[in-house]
């Protein structure tokens, strides 16, 4: 498992997303209002709208462009339209680490 250790938990309000560039791609992290996290990738592939400035819940986000919803937990989209990459996240001690694409 590749890990990528992003910074402290607390950077990501909860309730919020934030992106982050990891090995040339820029990855949204969520912080939901479980103090969990989540992530995927931060573009929504429509029109490039960016997830991480999205609404959440405790199982997806919402493109503020164009309102397509994304699961959390594939990265499928509402619609069946679009999908984006989800990656394993976690919290280590308060560090965000993020670690490899889910379903690879």
């Amino acid at each position: 498992m590749t890990a990528h250790r992003l910074g402290p938990v607390d950077v990501i309000p909860v309730g919020e997303g934030r992106a982050f560039a990891v090995g040339g791609e820029q990855v949204a992290v969520f912080r939901l209002r479980d103090g969990s996290l989540r992530a995927m990738q931060a573009s929504c592939p429509h029109a490039g709208g960016p997830l991480a400035d999205g609404q959440i819940d405790a199982v997806k986000v919402v493109c503020p462009l164009h309102n397509h919803v994304f699961a959390f937990a594939d990265g499928s989209c509402a619609s069946g339209d679009f999908a984006v990459r989800v990656y394993s996240v976690r919290d280590d001690d308060g560090e965000i680490v993020l670690g490899d694409r889910l379903g690879e």
